[in-house]
């Protein structure tokens, strides 16, 4: 999902105060009814379900919203969450089918049936929101609902369908509260998750408070949490430092992760090895320098990712050369073998065969926060020492972002992606399949083919051949240039227990798994 979502090993705590893990593990008493505050810069783009895409508003989204699965921490098979039990009723996998859990309830007292999912993912289809998740139900062709009961028709088979359902993507809303035609305009949410969005303020702060009437996969729904939403990582460090927050989660300054010292006494630190990527996405539209696959190519072979990865990073992230991250099945370095170090000359070469005059002028953007500033300055320094590029770098806000991308108005742009499901198919299709959630505008029956194939097997391990063809052709083509990836990091105070929980780098946030020590 985009940053703008497995397998996950939580392979470092940090629990720097001597005895902390007796009596972490049972709060207190005291101040139970003092809301935790988790400080993010992810900010939220939509809090209707069928308006974003993004790792913000979907790590809201799994906590007062229910889908009818979900996944339980470093799992890579989902759980019935709203749903009693589901499962593919032939042998085609065409046919998706779930019952739902007796008496199950919104927030606002309304009673949930088969109806209201059906009325949740078909207009997600109908609203065909830009930067809504429609491009994950590519094989859906319909919805059916009989009381409790809701059945999937699938165009061709999907192994991945499950796990489509189990993500921000699949959640339910009350039919009666969200316009089937266009995304809801307020600022509430009727959901029936672990949690009751009681205020939100738009990029600032949201408050939550456990709902009482919840019944699904988690047993306990915890204490209340405030979420504060910064606009830049020196905003969230600032109030990380000044103890204005509990605990954090996206994205602190690379410097200052770099720099933690497990030594301290006062802080937990949780360390996951992480699927978030960032990939530099090319316009291939007609009427932007990028739809020449050899500009493409040449940037490819001059982009440099180690000294991105130490200068804009701090080495906080590994360079990536596949578009499946390490440690995800079917990781393949295809990037790598294309273009294994940077190298101009190559990339004049290129250029000139095709003809093309240079400098070629081209504009980057980014959205504002992290480190992308850093990083477009750091792509723009090596492209343009090559005497082959002249590039300008525009910045937007979140939103303006997004939605200058999906119309095409850059010609390059560097976006994040958090995986929404434990699959290979969540960085293929999504991406460079038909529909892209990133917009690039590339195209290719040979690509959609292959992702067709890999969605046949409930054996993920006998589609790696099909993923290791996309790479490749994804490689020659160079619709997306992956960059890096990284690890997640989750901060908290020794005061709150349950930090290790709240996140396995797949973009969920478990905020029912906070509490006070």
């Amino acid at each position: 999902m985009r940053s703008i979502r497995l397998r996950i090993l939580i392979t470092l705590v940090v629990l720097a105060v001597a005895g902390v893990g007796g009596w972490q593990l049972l709060p207190s008493d005291k101040a139970q009814n003092k809301a935790i505050t988790v400080g993010t810069t992810d900010v939220v783009s939509s809090l209707d379900p069928a308006g974003a895409y993004d790792a913000g508003s979907w790590a809201l989204f799994g906590n007062v919203y229910q889908s009818l699965l979900t996944f339980k921490p470093s799992s890579v098979t989902p759980v019935p969450d709203a749903a009693r039990e589901c499962d593919f009723t032939d042998d085609q996998l065409t046919t998706y089918r779930c019952e739902l859990r007796d008496n199950l309830t919104f927030a606002n007292g309304h009673a949930m049936t088969g109806e209201d999912v059906k009325y949740s993912i078909d207009r997600v289809l109908a609203i065909k929101s830009d930067v809504g998740p429609g491009p994950l139900f590519g094989t859906l062709e319909s919805v059916e609902a009989d009381g409790l009961t809701v059945t999937f028709h699938l165009v061709s088979r999907d192994a991945t369908f499950p796990l489509k359902i189990a993500t921000g993507a699949g959640s339910i809303v009350d039919h009666s509260r969200y316009p089937a035609d266009q995304l809801r305009a307020d600022n509430a949410v009727d959901g029936s998750g672990p949690y009751i969005l009681k205020t939100y303020t738009a990029g600032s702060a949201a408050h939550l408070v456990p709902n009482p009437a919840y019944h699904g996969a988690i047993s306990e729904t915890g204490g209340p949490v405030d979420i504060a939403y910064f606009e830049q990582s020196a905003d969230l460090a600032a109030a990380w430092k000044a103890k204005e927050v509990d605990v954090t989660h996206r994205q602190l300054p690379p410097a200052l992760i770099a720099g933690l010292d497990s030594g301290q006494d006062d802080i937990v630190v949780n360390e996951s090895d992480g699927a978030e990527i960032r990939n530099l996405v090319f316009n291939v539209r007609d009427g932007s320098p990028m739809a020449d696959v050899a500009v493409r190519r040449a940037v490819a072979a001059v982009v440099d990712r180690p000294k991105i990865v130490t200068t804009a990073y701090a080495s906080t992230v590994d360079p990536l050369y596949s578009l499946i991250p390490q440690g995800i099945t079917s990781h393949h370095t295809a990037f790598f073998d294309a273009y294994p170090k940077p190298d101009p000359e190559e990339a004049a070469r290129l250029l000139a065969n095709a003809g093309i005059e240079t400098p070629v002028r081209f504009t980057l953007a980014h959205a504002t926060g992290g480190s992308a500033a850093p990083e477009a300055d750091e792509l723009r320094e090596q492209l343009e020492s090559t005497g082959l590029f002249k590039v300008k770098i525009v910045e937007k806000e979140w939103q303006d972002f997004q939605k200058g991308y999906s119309a095409g108005d850059f010609d390059a742009y560097t976006v994040g992606w958090v995986p929404d499901f434990p699959d290979p198919d969540n960085f293929i299709q999504p991406l460079i399949g038909a529909n892209s959630a990133l917009h690039s505008g590339y195209k290719s029956a040979h690509v959609d083919a292959l992702i067709k194939s890999t969605q046949q097997y409930s054996d993920r391990g006998m589609a790696a051949d099909a993923f290791t063809s996309l790479q490749r052709t994804a490689a020659k083509d160079i619709p997306i240039l992956p960059l890096w990836q990284k690890k997640d990091y989750v901060l908290s105070s020794v005061d709150v227990t349950g930090s290790q929980y709240l996140s396995d780098g797949t973009g969920v946030w478990r905020l029912w798994e906070l509490a006070w020590v």
